[in-house]
């Protein structure tokens, strides 16, 4: 039995997938279908007792995973259940900035038919106040994002410096 249990838990340890490796998934998995599965096979186990910034990339990979669906009932149900586990993933942690990055950059690619993008304003806020706090690879990540992002002002961008 212990053997067993020792086995499970260096399998959950060994499959477990890293932010740092889904962070670099996720700025491509947008750019194509094969990405956008591959993106959303690292997240698939991904359960809301994970880590809160697993949980909303989980939603994202949800939500361009819809895109991909045929039907039009498909895609709606996707995108509710992507951006449901991001809107649980912020009240959870709402001051966790890369998770506000992600809704953001949902939000913000998403057509205004699907009537989400309540948060921009709030979350772009946060992101600016907050982006000087941040060290190391996360600040560059937070950085990389609103340098490309379409809700920073060139003004804005250029306080990152």
């Amino acid at each position: 039995m212990k053997i067993l249990f020792s086995l499970f838990l260096f399998a959950s340890i060994f499959f477990t997938v890293s932010v740092a490796e889904i962070r670099k998934l996720y700025t491509t998995a947008t750019s194509s279908e094969s990405n956008a599965k591959e993106f959303a096979v690292k997240l698939k186990d991904v359960t809301k007792e994970d880590n809160k910034t697993l949980v909303a990339y989980k939603g994202a990979s949800l939500t361009i995973i819809s895109k991909l669906e045929k039907k039009v009932s498909d895609k709606s149900k996707k995108f509710k259940e992507g951006s449901s586990l991001i809107e649980y993933a912020v009240a959870n942690d709402p001051n966790a900035i890369e998770i506000r990055m992600i809704r953001l950059s949902v939000q913000e690619n998403v057509p205004k038919i699907v009537n989400y993008r309540g948060n921009k304003k709030e979350d772009k806020k946060f992101l600016l106040d907050h982006y000087n706090e941040q060290t190391g690879a996360l600040k560059t990540y937070i950085g990389d994002f609103i340098k490309q992002s379409k809700s920073f002002t060139a003004t804005e961008k250029q306080v990152l410096k």
